[in-house]
């Protein structure tokens, strides 16, 4: 635990239990992206007694800290991400919600020629594509088949 508390002084966040397991939860979950919903059904699974406002409240707190980025795709649904790392791109999933994550060189330097072209300097952005997975939503059945995922919208 000593990475986290480590963590969370550098980012001035006083360090709690619920702190500490809420950003343990998201470094070693397999998900790269989660709903608070995410985090507080981990927790549960993992034994933990935190109520749901405390992981939206820390979850908040961590994006004023810049230790996670938060992401409103499809939906409005809120999932989180850790910041840092090498900057990505975003393609959802509108009918099961899964989230890709790609880089590409060619549309990074467009993007900057565009900005320079209109007289801007690129300082951040996000790009996220819509659409659906390939046939008939293979990771809607995988989640099924496991239990889990969105319904279909």
């Amino acid at each position: 635990m000593g990475n986290q508390d480590r963590e969370l002084r550098e980012a001035g966040l006083k360090v709690t239990v619920p702190r500490m397991r809420i950003l343990q939860i998201l470094e070693t979950s397999a998900l790269p992206h989660m709903s608070a919903e995410d985090v507080y059904r981990a927790l549960g699974k993992a034994g933990e007694d935190v109520g749901f406002a405390t992981v939206y409240r820390v979850l908040t707190q961590f994006e004023q800290a810049e230790l996670v980025v938060r992401h409103n795709f499809e939906g409005g649904h809120a999932v989180f991400e850790m910041a840092g790392g090498r900057h990505h791109d975003h393609f959802v999933c509108v009918k099961c919600g899964h989230i890709e994550e790609f880089s590409d060189d060619v549309i990074e330097e467009r993007q900057q020629l565009i900005a320079a072209r209109l007289g801007y300097t690129i300082t951040d952005h996000r790009l996220t594509l819509y659409g659906t997975c390939s046939g008939d939503c293979e990771h809607l059945r995988a989640l099924a088949g496991r239990g889990g995922g969105r319904p279909p919208r």
